[in-house]
């Protein structure tokens, strides 16, 4: 089992060949080819191998399926026998990805 964990928008995703992910968004047009170099640690078959941060050289090869916007999250601040309230919606823009390629050493 190949896997890699990797690091981008301030969060950490644990990713196979053929993972679709939503990560925060990224720069680029649908079927954009991204490469994500944060890679944290990668495993291929009984191999295993973490970085200290970072492995060298791993890098993880993901096409942009999409632009998309996440859940709606509704944030309401109130103060009871004060007549205040205030209701804010937000839906954070994602980039959704679909993982291609695993590379240990990213000279393929």
């Amino acid at each position: 089992m190949t896997y890699a964990i990797l690091a981008t928008g301030g969060k950490q995703y644990k990713v196979s060949p053929g993972t679709l992910l939503d990560v925060e968004k990224l720069e680029g047009a649908e079927g954009t080819e991204v490469r994500l170099a944060e890679v944290l640690a990668i495993r291929k078959e009984e191999r295993f191998e973490a970085g200290q941060p970072l492995v060298k050289g791993a890098l993880v090869k993901a096409k942009i399926v999409g632009q998309v916007k996440g859940p709606k999250v509704i944030n309401f601040k109130y103060k009871r026998r004060k007549g205040y309230h205030r209701k804010v919606g937000h839906r954070q823009p994602l980039t959704r990805l679909m993982v291609v390629e695993i590379l240990e050493n990213g000279a393929h």
